[in-house]
């Protein structure tokens, strides 16, 4: 069991990132090696699920692109991920927004929760 954790320190990226939940709308800057160029892509979508824990954990990013749902999975910890900007906070009541694979338009809309920011 020490070998393992010792293998997944070694692979921690360290990066911090901020917190975010499923239903916000996020931009991942994703590091893509295409032969030998490498560029960073922008992929922004919406959190529709969030699963695993410590380093181990995975978040699914939805997007439509030519009206058809595009969806990715990312680990949290890949030494690929560049930064994670989070544009737009949603109003859900569930972890997992699976009925978004099923809407369209106007419907599969979020409502945005508003953050008020306290000052010392």
């Amino acid at each position: 069991m020490d070998l393992i954790k010792v293998a997944e320190q070694a692979f921690a990226t360290g990066k911090e990132l901020p917190e975010f939940f499923p239903g916000d709308t996020i931009t991942v800057a994703y590091r893509i090696k295409e032969g030998n160029k490498e560029r960073i892509q922008q992929y922004r979508g919406v959190v529709i699920k969030i699963n695993g824990h410590g380093e181990k954990k995975r978040f699914t990013v939805r997007k439509i692109s030519d009206n058809i749902g595009v969806e990715r999975i990312f680990p949290i910890e890949s030494p690929f991920i560049d930064s994670i900007t989070i544009n737009k906070h949603g109003k859900v009541r569930r972890a997992k927004l699976y009925y978004l694979r099923k809407l369209t338009g106007k419907k599969a809309r979020i409502k945005e929760r508003r953050i008020v920011k306290k000052e010392a």
